[in-house]
Formats: C-alpha cells, sequence, structure tokens
C-alpha cells in the first residue's frame, strides 16, 4: 500500500492530491463558487401550470422558479400508452413534487428540471422509478454487455424496486465493486426517500457529492493507505459519511494536524506550479515540452543534456523509457484529454520502439481514466487518445494571457515602435493637431530614446509636427495610444 490522498479544504475550494511512491500523480480541483446545481434533487412545489407551453414553473427555494416541461416529467401512464399525457393532468398549483436539477440556472432564465430522477455511483447510475437495466453504448463488446447485465441482475432481489444503468467505468468491473455501488446507491435513495416524506417543500433533499466525497467513493482502493484531511470539521463530516455508505475506508482517514500546511509538506504546491509549465524535466537531463491546444495536446521529448549509453541510440532508448513514465504521469497531473500526439525521440532499432511501446502502456496502466495508445505512425509519432472527464489542471487554474491573447508570444518592442511610427504617419496624413503624444510601456519609450531615437526625430521633420513621448506603467508590451494635442 503506497498510495497517499491529501484533501486540503478551505471555505473556497477543495483540493485533492493523489500520491503513488512518493509523487504527485493526480490533482484535483473543485471550487466552492463553480459548484453547480446539476443533480440536485428537491422537494419542490408548483407555483404555475401552463398548458399552453405545456410546462411548469416549480418553487425549490431558488431565487428564481424553476422550470419543468412535460417532457421531462416521468409518467408510468404515458409510457405504456406511449402517447404523453397532458401537464394539467399531471400537476395543479400548489402540489408538491420531487424534482432533480438538469440545467443550471443561466442568466435570466430559472434551472431547468426532471422528475425522473438518477443517481450516480461510480460504475452505476440509479433510477428508482424504473425497472431497466441498460448498459452504456459506450462498452461496445456484446459479450461484455450480457455479462455486465447479468451481474447487476444477480445483485438483485425481486421485491427490490428501481432500475440500473451500467456506466463505462464498470467495462471491467468485478462482481464485488458492483455490489458496493449498489448497496450506497440503495441507501442513497432510502435517505431521501425518507427526508421527502418529513421535510416541507423547498427543501434540498440530496446534493451532488462534494470532491471529498466523491474521493471515498471513487479514488480508494486496495493501494490506498491512507486519506489524510487537514480540516477536523470535514474530517467529522467525512467520518460520517463513510460511516453510512463507505465504511471500509474509515481505518484509512487521518486528520491532519502538523504545522506545515498539507501541501507544502509532501511538495504539492511546487508541483502544481510546474504542471503548468511547457518544460518538464527528467532526472536524466532529458525534458518533455508540453503544448496544450484546442485539437489536441503535443509532448516532444528531447534528450538535452543526457549522454549515456555505449552509444547515440542507447542514449536515445534509455531517455524514451524514462519519457514514457513522465508522459504517463503528466496525462494525469495535467488532466489532459482528447487526442494526445506523442513526438519521441526518433529509434531505427525495432525492438527499442516495441520496448518503449510496452513501457508507456504499464506506465498508463494505473490511470481511471480510458486511453488507447496507437504504434508508431510513418513518421514516428505515437498516437494517444485519453477520454475527458473534466477541465484540464490549466484551464482550471489560468487564462488567457491579456497580453498575448493566447499565442504564448508578444510582438518585440521594436516592432511595436515601428507600428506607431506608420500609425504617427497615418494620423499625420489625416489631421492637423498641434502635437502628437505617444503613450506607451517603459520598454518602448526607452527603445524610442535611443536606438531609435533617430527615426523618430525623422519621422517628426518629415510631419513638421512635435512628437512627444509619456510612459504609461499599466500597459504592456503591446499596449500603445497616439494621443493628438
Amino acid at each position: 500500500m503506497n498510495e497517499n490522498i491529501l484533501i486540503n479544504i478551505t471555505p473556497q475550494e477543495t483540493r485533492v492530491a493523489l500520491i503513488f511512491q512518493g509523487a504527485v500523480q493526480e490533482l484535483h480541483i473543485e471550487r466552492t463558487m463553480s459548484r453547480g446545481l446539476v443533480g440536485n434533487i428537491y422537494l419542490g412545489k408548483v407555483v404555475r401550470v401552463l398548458p399552453g407551453m405545456q410546462s411548469a414553473f416549480i418553487d425549490i427555494g431558488l431565487e428564481r422558479a424553476a422550470f419543468l416541461h412535460v417532457a421531462d416529467i416521468w409518467d408510468s401512464r404515458s409510457k405504456e400508452a406511449n402517447t404523453p399525457t397532458p401537464i394539467e393532468k399531471l400537476l395543479f398549483d400548489g402540489q408538491s413534487v420531487m424534482v432533480q436539477v438538469i440545467k443550471d440556472p443561466i442568466g435570466t432564465k430559472g434551472a431547468r428540471l426532471s422528475t425522473q430522477i438518477s443517481i450516480a455511483g461510480r460504475m452505476l447510475v440509479h433510477l428508482p422509478q424504473d425497472s431497466h437495466i441498460g448498459i452504456s453504448q459506450k462498452i461496445g463488446n456484446e459479450a461484455d454487455r450480457e455479462l455486465l447485465r447479468s451481474m447487476v441482475m444477480g445483485l438483485l432481489s425481486p421485491e427490490e424496486k428501481g432500475g440500473f444503468i451500467v456506466r463505462t467505468m464498470a467495462e471491467d468491473a468485478s462482481e464485488a465493486e458492483l455490489r458496493m455501488d449498489v448497496d450506497y446507491l440503495r441507501k442513497t435513495w432510502a435517505s431521501i426517500s425518507s427526508l421527502a416524506k418529513s421535510k416541507p417543500v423547498t427543501t434540498l433533499l440530496h446534493q451532488d457529492l462534494s470532491l471529498s466525497q466523491r474521493v471515498l467513493r471513487d479514488f480508494v482502493n486496495l493501494d490506498t493507505a491512507t486519506i489524510q484531511v487537514d480540516s477536523r470539521e470535514n474530517y467529522q463530516k467525512l467520518l460520517e459519511f463513510a460511516n453510512h455508505y463507505t465504511p471500509a475506508v474509515i481505518p484509512k482517514l487521518i486528520h491532519y494536524i502538523g504545522e506545515r500546511p498539507l501541501f507544502d509538506l509532501y511538495g504539492v504546491e511546487d508541483e502544481i506550479q510546474r504542471a503548468l509549465g511547457r518544460r518538464v524535466d527528467l532526472k536524466s537531463g532529458g525534458y518533455l515540452i508540453v503544448d496544450q491546444t484546442e485539437a489536441m495536446t503535443t509532448i516532444d521529448v528531447n534528450t538535452g543534456s543526457f549522454v549515456a549509453g555505449r552509444n547515440f541510440a542507447d542514449t536515445i532508448f534509455k531517455t524514451n523509457l524514462e519519457a514514457a513514465h513522465a508522459i504517463a504521469r503528466q496525462l494525469r497531473l495535467r488532466n489532459l484529454g482528447g487526442i494526445i500526439i506523442l513526438d519521441l525521440i526518433d529509434m531505427d532499432n525495432g525492438e527499442h520502439r516495441v520496448a518503449v511501446l510496452n513501457e508507456l502502456n504499464k506506465a498508463i496502466s494505473r490511470d481511471r481514466t480510458k486511453l488507447s495508445v496507437s504504434g508508431f505512425s510513418a513518421l514516428g509519432l505515437v498516437e494517444v487518445t485519453r477520454k475527458r472527464t473534466r477541465e484540464s489542471l490549466a484551464h482550471v487554474l489560468c487564462e488567457t494571457c491579456p497580453s498575448c491573447n493566447g499565442k504564448g508570444q508578444v510582438k518585440t518592442a521594436r516592432t511595436i515602435c515601428y507600428e506607431i511610427l506608420r500609425e504617427l504617419l497615418r494620423e499625420a496624413k489625416q489631421f492637423n493637431p498641434r502635437e502628437f503624444r505617444i503613450l506607451a510601456s517603459q520598454i518602448v519609450v526607452d527603445l524610442f530614446l535611443e536606438e531609435e531615437s533617430q527615426h523618430l526625430a525623422m519621422l517628426g521633420d518629415f510631419i513638421k509636427k512635435p512628437i512627444s513621448l509619456q510612459v504609461e506603467t499599466t500597459y504592456h508590451q503591446e499596449h500603445y495610444d497616439i494621443i493628438l494635442m
């Protein structure tokens, strides 16, 4: 057992780090302000039925009434008759109704609701009002689909109501894992049903699990040694949650009370900073360059200062082997999804290529997210596809640079000087001010006063107008203005 989970909780955000063999493997961040309502279950009150729109407004205790369309109302009669029942025959003003948020409020629009309740677990989704056993369409193998269906049906007794949908994550699940999920989901639904009978309308009956709770449900496995939480209040809440739903993890829960911040103690803060950079240094002296774009992510492997082995081919082979492990870790750490192109150092030896691919497949085997790795292409590239499960670390923590607008580079100060000179000439042809004043950053003004002073003076003589310079400390390098005085 050499995996440790660190949970850092503050009022504004929760951060989770997975440590394996002393190195940070995954980072998960959930901010309080960005937690949505989707998945929440409320006991709502019908405030207005609109037959003309076949919809209704439901009060669930938010600032604006939520919206429920007839198509989102679960009705067994409609299913049997295969014809929709008008909403005025299903709902009436003042009626109490259990609803689930399927879309967050946007602008002036209230939340979108459904009365068909679904509760997500790690492997399964529970449909308490249905009796269907469904399988995710992404599980394509028919034999696997039938095996999973029979496993789930074998876990259900005839008197138990409710259906299940088997999620893609359950593709390789054992019967024990499925049983744990069934037990967890049934307990959750029993708790929701009990609250609905005793609580007043507009009560929140069930909130989708917080990140720290999802850790106990989804992340903990046989290799997990400890789960350290640095908040006493939340440690107690997690203990209570585990006691009800995941009792097996209780011995692993620890309240961290050390003086140093938990993430500082394990070097997680430094690792976050490194994970936001392009360059990843390898212990041998080689390095990776990671570039994220909208279409794909590219990872380039370089030998750098690494020189080892009997010859250069041996050096390349050893660098690629080390890079395979570093790449697998960066995919999890940065949560890179979609298409990832690996530009490994060219290897002429076919055995070396096979060994590097085997090492890469071995390294990614611990990743909980579904991946596929292709062989080497004709250009010597390796294509990896990794399922997008959440935003990448960079998208969560960063935004587009206001100076370069996401280009990753800015124009040089000299380029800006020449742009300003051309703009001054255009302005002089259209207007006749007393003086032109250039407002620019310090580096651009310094260049005009020194190396470009002759060109500025020549332009001033040509347009026969004085040109003055003014430093604007708030301007970035590409930002400038020309004021007509």
